[in-house]
């Protein structure tokens, strides 16, 4: 079945499926894989459907995972591992050189509803796996975006300075708290968490790194836009006993961190792309989370 692809990703993937016999598969496959669909198309990579004996799931990478500060070979261990303990697919082909990642395809439970609390003991399992050698800093990531973000003629620290600053203030106060690290997915929005089985998975790993379990928990936070309630909800069940005043501040603030680097990344990826922009949508929510700090920072 013919699928409409860049024709660079389309080289990537027909090279990709041409390596159908190194596939780590168990029986090895009896014959090449053939193209079934487009799963999704973003900026970062394309993933695609593909049946053999089985189906699978062949991502290709869209742009240079370095410029997201990605590594490849780490993600590759981690999925191993969090497939080990039936956290994530299966992976079956890595080739770093063409920006290629098989996995065994979840097929979804349709019928399947989210469940917050279902999330917190997916994330208390990944926190639980071995450590990887690869430590996400926030400082720096930041850092990275602001200087991609600089090159289209925007500069935060001088055109929002308040905000900046008030974003430093969190960071500061976090990194104050020294939290030993434990591997995190640090992308468990709902686009990459499934259902199949009637358990639920993690996919697309490629931002995990050893870090705070807190910032783990505030992009689901974000991203599902809990309202106060469902955060205590949410954190009380990743806890197992209610959160501190401590921990319930710590979760603030880093919400205000990744929606940070959430306005960052639109403003430095999507931008670039002359995707669409929506880079003032961003700014308010950015706003709001740091006024509804106690005291507000913003």
């Amino acid at each position: 079945m013919a699928i409409s692809l860049p024709r660079n990703i389309q080289l990537k993937l027909d090279q990709t499926l041409a390596q159908w016999q190194q596939w780590r598969c168990d029986p090895p496959l009896r014959a090449p894989p053939v193209e079934v669909r487009k799963l999704s198309e973003g900026i970062s990579n394309h993933s695609i459907l593909v049946k053999a004996d089985s189906l699978y799931v062949v991502r290709i990478d869209g742009v240079n995972p370095s410029t997201n500060g990605l590594n490849r070979q780490i993600e590759y261990r981690a999925l191993d591992i969090a497939n080990a303990h039936s956290l994530a697919p299966t992976p079956r082909y890595f080739n770093p050189e063409l920006g290629a990642l098989v996995c065994s395809y979840l097929p979804p439970d349709n019928r399947q509803t989210a469940n917050i609390t279902d999330t917190a003991n997916l994330l208390t399992a990944i926190h639980r796996l071995p450590p990887v050698h690869s430590r996400l800093n926030l400082y720096d990531r930041i850092a990275r975006y602001e200087r991609q973000l600089q090159h289209s003629g925007h500069t935060i620290a001088a055109q929002h300075p308040a905000l900046h600053h008030a974003i430093r203030h969190c960071l500061d106060n976090i990194e104050a708290r020294n939290k030993a690290p434990v591997l995190c997915h640090n992308d468990l929005l709902q686009a990459n968490r499934i259902y199949s089985g009637a358990k639920l998975w993690a996919l697309d790993w490629e931002y995990c790194a050893m870090g705070n379990a807190l910032f783990d928990l505030a992009v689901v936070v974000t991203g599902d836009n809990l309202n106060m309630a469902q955060r205590n909800i949410f954190l009380d069940a990743y806890l197992q006993r209610p959160a501190s005043i401590d921990e319930q501040l710590e979760i603030q603030q880093q919400c205000c961190v990744y929606r940070y680097i959430e306005l960052l990344w639109y403003g430095a990826v999507i931008r670039a792309d002359n995707s669409v922009f929506a880079w003032e949508e961003k700014l308010s929510a950015l706003r709001s989370e740091l006024s509804s700090l106690a005291p507000p920072i913003l």
